[in-house]
């Protein structure tokens, strides 16, 4: 039975896991929409989202526990500052994955990950 056993593992050591999830959280936070596998796609999501939410309260406590994650401090200060007051009403759910299909080389499953409300706009003709 696999109770209590939650995360995946990535093929990967715990300190190489969590170097990844603060990367690509990073690069999420920065570009707002990132592609990569659909695993770490549902890694990245509740990692990312915690994130989020403790940078909603705006507060030195919340710069400090976002900054113990993301490493560049103007992605940080985004992250507190912009980002955190666009989801201010939203009580959960900021990021959206986007299944993409299995990639040429490998055919592994890829996905976008990308935060709520940087959905490009097309112009329409």
């Amino acid at each position: 039975m696999k109770h209590r056993v939650a995360g995946r593992k990535l093929g990967r050591t715990s300190a190489h896991r969590l170097a990844v999830l603060r990367n690509l959280s990073t690069d999420l936070f920065r570009h707002e929409r990132i592609r990569t596998t659909l695993m770490k796609a549902k890694e990245l999501r509740p990692f990312a989202e915690r994130l989020i939410t403790a940078g909603k309260s705006g507060g030195i406590t919340a710069r400090r526990r976002v900054a113990r994650h993301i490493h560049d401090l103007t992605i940080a200060r985004k992250l507190v500052e912009t980002l955190s007051t666009r989801f201010a009403e939203r009580p959960g759910g900021y990021t959206r994955i986007i299944k993409l299909g299995p990639r040429r080389g490998d055919s592994a499953e890829m996905a976008i990950v990308e935060l709520i409300g940087s959905e490009p706009t097309f112009a329409p003709k």
